[in-house]
């Protein structure tokens, strides 16, 4: 049951056998405030003019009428004009039922849409890091979101492996690297490209120095750096396909990608789909072919090409350089292109950083310029904030990041320390207490990262995030392997959860009532999180639901009731919790444990 259409209903019989037939007015109902009581409320404001009484005479009069005729309603009081409704404990209890009965309760039926979702999108020059942790786990978990909400959805990830970045990580390794390989240097392959590209910034930066004390100025200077040079010539070759240049970058790429599958996997992130740049950024560049005989784009000079987009609002965007190479908005266009021609899309979802804000504003309106707008105006950048340390910002070239492989193993290594301490770990096998800590760990990061607004800038604190209380991972994982343990001691000591006199016969208590409430509402939270592409509506549902079945279980005994029917209803009702808790944390990415 539609319980808001249902007491929009039976809100407006009242309101017509009192006040005559609405015709178009649109009755004001909504969840009960929670510091006064009931469960929906309505405005009366809008009937006085029907009614022709003082709000509080109004909705008084309304609330008898409907204690009198809707059998659900079981009470009523009014604050002004506004009326509290109360349903009884047997609505709730019913509502309690169809859930239990519901396999697929918080899946929405298929909308027959399609939407592709990319994230992660590293660069092959160095190792993903904290900002590329907080870009997969909330793509991943708004895909997880979207398929519940009954859309087909595609995980796809656009690897940029080629461009200047790419080949300054290779020159390095070819003036300074002798040799080195991941196998001769034990390193992740990821690792061991992220540190030339490192390597290339220092030498870069000495040079720089060097032509600056030798009378260039800083911007001659950069541009005529030796190191720099022979990067954009390598780019130029690698363009070329020149044979050397080509198997260089087959070889070095082939390190990263062995080591990225090692960091996804830690994560628990997956994608349907890989596309890399460097099979999109000629198709990109036919795009801007076929723009400037539209007249779309212009050439200068200096054989760049450009668009002016002075007129939208924006300024002049560079789609090719003079020397033929192309950027980012060039193979950017390639990869729009093809994914809604393959794929046939109806929506297309880029994570990615706010920085890039501009750059999606640009790509959409080049592509509607370009006759694209069919599916163009499907593009929705789903831009986040940046994640920031106590100790401040992050920068790759410098190799301050925080890498992400190294966040991982600390998160595990601390979650493992913590719940011994705590005693969590007790009786658990050396195999057992290996997955509760990667669990515990990993639902940690997981967790402190999604539950902020994705728009958010957020500052990550590794040691506040493990903390079996308060609005964290563990708590809530923690909860569930405490409701898990009591329907184990449940089942060892032979209570059943059904039987005569099941849990709809039970008269529930008004906390037991708040719990039920609170699962009824998991599909609109999945559908809100959905709309907005926000895991943290999720998040804060999940926590929530927990803290209130821990207050519960602290003041009210499970396995210990003595009605034989109350006790199977609590059992019950404390494992729709644990499913509900499951589930959503599921569409986070977080696995929850058995036992704990």
């Amino acid at each position: 049951m539609n319980i808001e259409t249902f007491i929009s209903d039976a809100v407006r019989r009242s309101v017509e056998a009192l006040y005559g037939e609405l015709s178009g007015e649109q009755l004001q109902i909504q969840k009960t405030r929670r510091e006064f009581e009931g469960d929906y409320t309505l405005v009366t404001f809008p009937l006085l003019r029907r009614s022709r009484k003082s709000p509080e005479a109004t909705a008084t009069e309304i609330g008898e009428y409907m204690t009198a005729h809707v059998p659900e309603i079981a009470s009523f009081n009014v604050i002004k004009g506004f009326l509290n409704l109360s349903l009884d404990g047997a609505f709730w209890a019913a509502r309690f039922e169809e859930i239990a009965a519901d396999d697929h309760f918080g899946q929405a039926a298929p909308t027959g849409r399609t939407v592709m979702i990319e994230y992660s999108s590293p660069n092959t020059n160095k190792p993903l890091h904290l900002g590329h942790i907080r870009n997969n786990l909330l793509g991943y978990s708004v895909a997880q979101i979207l398929a519940a909400n009954g859309h087909t959805v595609i995980k796809a990830n656009l690897v940029n492996d080629r461009g200047i970045h790419i080949c300054k990580s290779m020159l390095a390794w070819k003036l300074y690297g002798g040799g080195e390989t991941p196998a001769s240097s034990g390193m992740k392959g990821d690792h061991l490209v992220g540190k030339y590209y490192v390597e290339f910034d220092k030498h870069y930066k000495e040079q720089v120095r060097e032509l600056v004390a030798a009378g260039q100025s800083e911007d001659e200077a950069k541009r005529n750096a030796p190191i720099m040079r022979e990067a954009q010539e390598m780019l130029r070759r690698w363009e070329a396909k020149d044979p050397e240049v080509y198997s260089l970058w087959e070889t070095m790429n082939g390190w990263v990608y062995e080591g990225f599958d090692v960091t996804y996997k830690a994560l628990g992130v997956d994608f349907d789909k890989v596309y890399y740049e460097s099979q999109t950024y000629l198709l990109g560049k036919s795009l801007v072919e076929e723009g400037l005989v539209k007249g779309v784009f212009y050439r200068r000079p200096d054989n760049s090409v450009w668009i002016d987009l002075t007129g939208d609002g924006l300024d002049e965007k560079l789609l090719l350089r003079g020397d033929g190479t192309s950027v980012y908005m060039t193979q950017d266009l390639g990869t729009a292109y093809r994914r809604f021609e393959d794929n046939r899309l109806d929506d297309m979802i880029y994570v990615v950083g706010n920085e890039q804000n501009y750059h999606f504003q640009v790509l959409k309106l080049v592509l509607k310029k370009l006759g694209y707008a069919e599916w163009s105006d499907h593009i929705t950048h789903l831009s986040y904030g940046m994640v920031e340390l106590p100790e401040g910002k992050m920068k790759s070239r410098e190799g301050t990041v925080v890498d992400a492989d190294d966040l991982i193993a600390a998160m595990v290594q601390t979650a493992r320390e913590m719940s011994a301490e705590l005693g969590k770990l007790d009786g658990c096998t050396e195999e057992e207490a290996d997955a509760v800590s990667a669990m515990v760990g990993l639902g940690a990061l997981k967790y402190f990262i999604l539950k902020v607004d994705p728009r958010k800038t957020m500052l990550f604190d590794p040691r506040e995030s493990i903390d079996f209380n308060g609005n964290t991972g563990p708590f809530i994982q923690y909860t569930h392997a405490r409701i898990r343990s009591v329907l184990r001691k449940a089942a060892e000591a032979g209570i059943g959860l059904e039987g005569d006199g099941d849990g709809a016969a039970a008269d529930y208590l008004p906390e037991e009532i708040a719990l039920v409430k609170s699962l009824t509402e998991y599909p609109a939270v999945v559908k809100a999180a959905g709309d907005s592409f926000a895991p943290s509506i999720v998040g804060a549902y999940v926590y929530e639901l927990a803290k209130t079945f821990n207050g519960y279980y602290h003041d009210h005994s499970i396995l210990r009731e003595e009605n034989p029917a109350v006790r199977r209803m609590r059992l019950r009702l404390a494992g729709q919790v644990a499913r509900v808790i499951r589930s959503g944390m599921r569409l986070l990415g977080i696995d929850v444990p058995e036992r704990m």
